[in-house]
């Protein structure tokens, strides 16, 4: 019998303000590290989250992490404010613009992994700088299998650096827009294949609500392939950290299963799982949804999703 693996997930945390066309709200629990946390916590055990807050972050945030098992020896706590975004999504739930980004204590923030928790084999490097990503792959020195998000400022300001990730990482997850611009293509198809050219073993190439891609290196010119549904929904109040949800989730399938190296087969299951857990971060503001699952919500969305795309 398998026993599940410890992840470790380093992103940033936040504070955020999201208005959409139907609400509002303010001093939400966000950041890349807090959706994947929460996400991966359904699948595996322990959990341990690395990244900064500061003073001003809220103690029910904080006590969210706890009663969700996940550890917070690698949260620094600064003296200064928390990361902070806003934004608004417009009619179309695809689009958002960027109110205001306080950047505050991620400005000088230098990645520290305690050493009680750098044995993890499973490392989650969530959206956050590339200079801060391989901070963290230098100190995770358990890393067996490393899963890597990243986003368009990142291409665009940080780009050698980035380079410099995709060498040391097994799979990288990335929008579909972001893929364009990385691999300098308009097909995704063509841009998979690149990226894998890039360094990282399997890639993933995230569509919203359209699902996902799983791009595969097999050692020839046409990578091993997948297409993955995202979950139909009839309403999305708010889309924010779905991508993060998909990511963590990902990973804790993994880290469930025990395995020392992941087939195909594996990080195909993954795949389907992260579509399903993203789909219930999209039907409340930040994390409300996402932070109220069972396990038997997630086998009902899974079985329901099977039953639409499955043919014999």
């Amino acid at each position: 019998m398998s026993t599940s693996s410890a992840v470790i997930i380093g992103g940033t945390i936040a504070i955020d303000h999201v208005k959409t066309p139907n609400a509002e709200a303010a001093n939400l629990l966000g950041g890349s590290a807090s959706y994947a946390s929460i996400a991966a916590s359904y699948y595996t055990s322990p959990v341990h989250l690395v990244g900064i807050i500061g003073k001003d972050f809220p103690k029910e945030h904080v006590e969210l992490f706890n009663a969700k098992g996940i550890t917070l020896d690698g949260v620094e706590r600064s003296e200064g404010d928390s990361f902070s975004w806003s934004g608004e999504y417009h009619e179309n739930m695809n689009d958002r613009t960027t109110r205001q980004v306080d950047i505050n204590v991620l400005e000088n923030w230098s990645v520290k992994v305690p050493a009680t928790i750098a044995d993890a084999p499973v490392v989650v490097l969530a959206n956050m700088s590339p200079e801060n990503q391989l901070q963290m792959l230098d100190a995770c020195t358990g890393a067996k299998f490393v899963v890597a998000d990243t986003m368009d400022l990142w291409i665009a300001i940080a780009n050698e650096k980035l380079h410099e990730v995709l060498k040391r990482i097994d799979l990288l997850v990335i929008n579909e827009s972001e893929a364009r611009e990385f691999a300098g293509t308009s097909n995704l198809v063509v841009a998979g294949r690149r990226l894998l050219e890039k360094g990282p073993k399997h890639v993933v190439i995230k569509l919203g609500e359209f699902g996902a891609i799983l791009f595969t290196a097999n050692g020839t010119s046409c990578p091993q392939l997948f297409r993955c549904a995202a979950f139909p929904l009839t309403e999305v109040a708010d889309p924010t950290g779905a991508g993060d949800s998909f990511l963590g989730a990902l990973a804790g399938y993994l880290a469930s299963t025990g395995k020392s190296e992941y087939s195909f087969e594996d990080i195909r299951q993954a795949i389907v799982q992260g579509s399903v857990v993203a789909s219930f971060t999209c039907e409340a503001f930040s994390t409300r949804r996402l932070q109220t699952l069972s396990r038997t919500q997630i086998d009902e969305r899974l079985a329901f999703l099977k039953s639409i795309t499955h043919w014999p």
